[in-house]
Parts: C-alpha cells; structure tokens; sequence
C-alpha cells in the first residue's frame, strides 16, 4: 500500500493533512469532500489514508493501464496468479484495538467501524478473502455483518456445524488491487490467485499461527468467528441510508501484527471509494456476459446508483433484438442490478447527459422497456420487499437498425 501511495503522490494525487484531525466524523466529512487521496499525519495520534481507490482513474493507475481499457483488462483475466509462501508471521501481539485510528462516520452509526478489514478465512483447505464491516466491541472483539449465502458466511456454518470456530486473519491496510480482488466474486478459492494476477503475475503470502495465510498489510488482527452473536448497526451502507440491526456473529482476535509506524485504512461508507469497490469489480462480469450475446464495447455501474444498482452497456447491434439480449445478460451477471440502459457506440457511457439523451431520442416506452418482477434484488435497495425479490428495469436505448441516418447527430466539419 506505502508504493502506491508514493506513486499517487508522484502524480499530485494526495493531499497531505498534517494537523491533528479526530476519528469521530471530523476524517470521514473530509474525506465526502473531494476524490483526492487524503493521507492523515495526525489521526488521533495515527497515521491513516482515506479515498485510496476513490475514482477509475486511480485503479488504473494501480493496474498499469489506460482508463479507456479498464474494464476490458479486468474482463480478460483469468484468476491465475502465482500465490508464493512468504513463511510464517512474526511478531505478534496481544491485540488491542484501542491501539487503532477505528473510525465512527455518521452520528447514527453504533459505534466504531472498521471499514477497510479484509477477511482472510480458511477451512478444510478451502481459502476466501472477502470485506466485511465490523463494529469494535472492545479491546479484542468485534461484530462482523456477514451475508447470508456469501462464501465466509458458508465456511462459517461448515465450522460450526463441527463445534468448531472459523480461523480467520482480518488485514488493514492492503495494497488496493489485494482489497479490489476481495470484492469481486471469484471461483471458489481464487482470491489471492486474482490478487496476484492483477499486481503482475505473483504474490506473497504469510501463514498466522491459526493457518490463514495474508499478503502485506499494515495491520493483520488473527482470530476466530464464533457462533455468538450480538447486535450490529445502525450503519450507514452504499446508499447513505442505515442500513437495519442484526444480530450477528463476533470476532475473536488473538494476536495483532503491526509495522513500525503502521497507516490505518479507512474506507468512508457510502463515498465514492466505497462505490468504486462496490460496483467495478461486476463491470467486467457484466461485460463478459453480454459478450456471450453481442458485440460489448464498455460497462459501468454509475456513480449515481451507488455505483451499483445502476448500470450503463455500450454495444454495436449486429441484429435488431441485442439490446434487449444485453440487459437479460447484465441482470444475470449482477442479480443486484436494479435498472440498466443499453446505449449505442456513439454514446459516452461515462457523461450522465449523454446517456440521458439517449433515452430522450431512441427509447418508446410501449416498445423499449423492459419491467421485470418478483426478482431478487439487493438487500441494500430500501425499495425491496420483505421476502427480498423487487422490480428490474432494462432499457434499450439504442437505434433501430436501419434507420441509423435519421438518428445521426450533427457534427462539425
């Protein structure tokens, strides 16, 4: 994380907060404020960063490539990086999260939240990192919300099912393409391998006394889920509304590994790093699937939809019914997709306007709609029903092929 930060700060992107600043909301409204990384000299007497991978431009900066071919590079992956043995971690400690620049972001929240924790768990050889929030109880001791059906929460219930606890390693403070792989649903097993292939083709890896392996970090927290649970939240998620109390299950942690002078990651709940991390990993998944139906040129799932329930698909029709083709494929690929718009090639998928003019010009609602319901949605969307399903809508804003001149916008010689 430390070499892209200096890289970032190479290209003017950082901006450097050498007065003290508190934890309690005072870093978290700075960071709503701009895109620029912020990096904090004084966080309650830590060192910490926010916005890290706050925009597109800064993930393709941390993966070498142009902007324009983002989401094509991550569609062309194939999980496949060399995970290399490190050795074993050294040095821990007894853990006391008391140590630790945790954030509250919002007055309503129910307390301290680490935001940026990468779960690292491993069970009967089966391995998986994913992001979870985390609400400090105490000095060793958190309350994780893990999704029902998601990998962590599976490996969970197998322990369990054994009278047993999970073994997991929570990292702060990863280098941001290891955090972009956590948030992407992989193969099973395949999120260190993903890491690797996205920082080059190899990473390195240290085992923790309870046998789960971790790349570098800052900061790594060693421990168990248990079967206890308490109340979590009020918090605010990617809509910037509170998300429900639930009870769910607390974290152990055993040991905690610091470096010397350790940066602490905060990802600001609901603000541009937070949708970035949320909605760009299902871009090249989305792409890939309406690959399989027509020519695909770009994806994005738009800031305004909270970077995820919201998707804009660039194609180049080769028959008159691959629009609507296109949007099956994208609700597919992103069962939380709420609305999607299918756009032409000369439609900048990127300018709102542009998309907007898209639908102002090409779109009949009796003809181009498409209303889908008793679907699942996210369990983020306010508008969901209690059994969880709600309404989709696909757009096809595309021209009708054929009548292309009559569409042709004016353009200077």
């Amino acid at each position: 994380m430390r070499e892209f930060i200096e890289l970032m700060r190479e290209q003017g992107r950082v901006e450097e907060i050498e007065s003290p600043c508190s934890t309690v909301y005072e870093a978290p409204r700075m960071a709503s404020r701009t895109n620029k990384i912020l990096f904090f000299h004084d966080l309650d007497g830590h060192r910490g960063v926010m916005n890290l991978l706050s925009d597109r431009r800064s993930l393709a900066a941390a993966l070498g490539v142009d902007e324009k071919n983002l989401v094509g590079h991550l569609a062309a992956m194939t999980y496949s990086g060399r995970v290399v043995d490190a050795g074993r971690l050294e040095g821990g400690v007894k853990p006391d999260l008391s140590r630790l620049p945790v954030m509250k972001h919002f007055p309503g929240d129910a307390g301290r939240y680490f935001t940026s924790g990468i779960v690292f768990s491993r069970y009967d050889g089966v391995e998986n990192a994913s992001i979870h929030r985390m609400m400090v109880l105490d000095d060793h001791r958190v309350v994780a919300r893990l999704v029902e059906g998601r990998h962590t929460h599976t490996l969970l219930k197998a322990a369990l099912a054994r009278g047993e606890k999970l073994p997991v390693a929570v990292t702060v403070g990863t280098h941001p393409l290891v955090t972009f792989a956590a948030c992407t649903r992989v193969p099973e097993g395949r999120e260190l391998a993903y890491a690797a292939e996205l920082m080059g083709g190899e990473l390195g890896v240290r085992e923790c006394e309870n046998g789960v392996r971790v790349p570098d970090a800052e900061i790594v927290l060693e421990g168990y889920i248990t079967a206890e649970k308490v109340a979590e939240g009020p918090f605010v998620d990617i809509t910037g509304t509170y998300d429900p109390v639930r009870q769910q299950h607390v974290i152990e942690f055993t040991r905690m590994y610091c470096k010397d002078d350790p940066i602490y990651h905060g990802i600001l709940p609901a603000g541009a790093e937070h949708k970035l991390l949320m909605g760009a990993p299902y871009e090249p998944k989305i792409y890939r699937a309406v690959g399989e139906v027509t020519t695909v040129r770009d994806v994005l799932l738009t800031k305004g939809g909270a970077g995820y329930l919201h998707g804009v698909v660039q194609i180049r029709k080769n028959t008159q019914g691959d629009a609507k083709n296109a949007i099956m494929a994208a609700f597919a690929a992103h069962t939380s997709l709420k609305h999607v718009v299918v756009v032409d090639e000369d439609i900048d998928i990127h300018d709102p306007y542009d998309v907007e003019y898209a639908i102002a010009t090409r779109v009949r609602g009796d003809t181009d709609i498409m209303v889908v319901t008793g679907v699942r949605g996210s369990s983020l969307d306010p508008t969901r029903l209690g059994d969880g399903t709600n309404v989709k809508v696909g757009v096809d804003a595309t021209i009708v092929m054929g009548r292309e001149d009559e569409f042709r916008r004016a353009e200077w010689v």
